[in-house]
């Protein structure tokens, strides 16, 4: 299944269930042609095949965000497939803390497991795309990110999420934010924007205390990924509001 030449290609990491799937069937439903990636193809083929039983245009891919190989391999598919990437959806992440331990307590294994998924994962596939994104008249890059990693609000008593310290998590989702900004000024010059978002705290297997449903979690990822030339780079947004770094 290939994208037709006038229709956007995007692709979405982590995306077998969750956000990442919501954000496939949302973006695949405004008639973008969506691959749907995740560590494991079996699982990315049968999530991908629900979406195409709805009448969506969506390709499994196989992409893990912590192998080189296998995000080498994923760009030359998408290359001689499609030619091109129109929207890359850093939406891979992982959540391992023992939310009871303090941050002198975590363990090292943690904070390496964690950074090597959410931090370097989005480095090296974004670097890997970029060649591709650039071939798009104008590319839209998202950034999964967490209001846990705004530095403002993790250091201001009055924030709700001031004693919601999940050292390992809530530091990897800052550098996620920081490494949008760097990436949005070295493409300032250029049609392609990049952005970090909040989905909000949402019912998930990562988040069982989540407050919002799936669907409007991804509403925010899908609203920058679909962005018109006015629209923010180097941002930090939850739906339509700008979030403190």
């Amino acid at each position: 299944m290939s994208a037709q030449n006038n229709s956007k290609v995007a692709l979405v990491t982590g995306a077998t269930r969750g956000i990442g799937f919501e954000t496939v069937r949302q973006l695949a439903g405004q008639g973008v042609h969506v691959l749907l990636a995740g560590r494991d193809r079996a699982k990315a083929v049968e999530a991908a095949l629900k979406l195409q039983s709805e009448g969506l245009q969506v390709e499994a891919i196989a992409l893990d965000v912590t192998r080189p190989d296998s995000i080498a391999a994923a760009a030359q598919e998408v290359e001689r497939k499609h030619g091109k990437l129109d929207i890359l959806v850093n939406n891979a992440g992982v959540l391992r803390d023992d939310m009871q331990r303090k941050p002198s307590e975590q363990s090292l294994d943690t904070w390496r497991e964690t950074f090597d998924t959410n931090v370097f994962g989005v480095v090296a596939t974004t670097q890997a795309f970029l060649p591709l994104l650039k071939r798009a008249p104008a590319a839209r890059i998202v950034n999964l990110s967490s209001i846990l990693g705004s530095i403002a609000a993790n250091a201001d008593p009055a924030s709700p999420i001031y004693d919601f310290k999940i050292p390992a998590y809530n530091v990897s989702k800052s550098a996620v934010n920081a490494w949008t900004v760097q990436l949005a000024h070295e493409l300032k010059d250029t049609a392609i924007k990049v952005n970090a978002v909040h989905p909000g705290s949402v019912k998930t297997d990562m988040n069982a205390h989540g407050d919002l449903e799936v669907a409007d979690g991804a509403r925010t990822s899908v609203r920058m990924a679909l962005l018109d030339e006015r629209g923010p780079s180097g941002g930090f947004v939850h739906f339509e509001d700008t979030l403190p770094w």
